[in-house]
C-alpha cells in the first residue's frame, strides 16, 4: 500500500477538528460562572441520544434475533434496576439465540 498524501492531510484535518470541538466545548462550559438552563437540558439529553445512535440502526437493520435482545434488554432494564439483571438477560437471550442456530 501506497502512501497517500491527499487522505493524510485529510486524516490530520479530521483529527484537528475533533479535538477543536471537543475542547472548545470544555473551554466554552469552565468559562462560564453559571450554566444557561438551555444548554444544561442539551447536555442531559446527549447520553439518550448517542444511546438511540448506537440502538436503532440494530434494531431496524439487524434481524429477528437482534431485536428480540433489544427487546428484553428494554423490558428487563425498565422492571429492574439492577445492571446484574440486564445482564443475566443479555446472557439468555445470546444463549438461546446461539441454541437454536440463529
Amino acid at each position: 500500500m501506497a502512501f497517500d498524501l491527499h487522505m493524510a492531510l485529510v486524516i490530520l484535518a479530521a483529527a484537528v477538528a475533533t479535538y477543536a470541538t471537543r475542547i472548545g466545548g470544555y473551554i466554552l462550559i469552565t468559562t462560564m460562572k453559571r450554566i444557561p438552563p438551555r444548554m444544561e437540558a442539551a447536555l442531559a439529553a446527549v447520553p439518550a441520544a448517542v444511546l438511540t445512535t448506537l440502538v436503532a440502526p440494530a434494531f431496524f437493520n439487524g434481524g429477528w434475533d437482534s431485536k428480540i435482545a433489544l427487546l428484553v434488554a428494554l423490558v428487563v432494564g425498565l422492571r429492574v434496576s439492577h445492571t446484574w439483571m440486564l445482564i443475566a438477560a443479555w446472557l439468555v437471550v445470546i444463549g438461546w439465540r446461539h441454541t437454536i442456530g440463529v
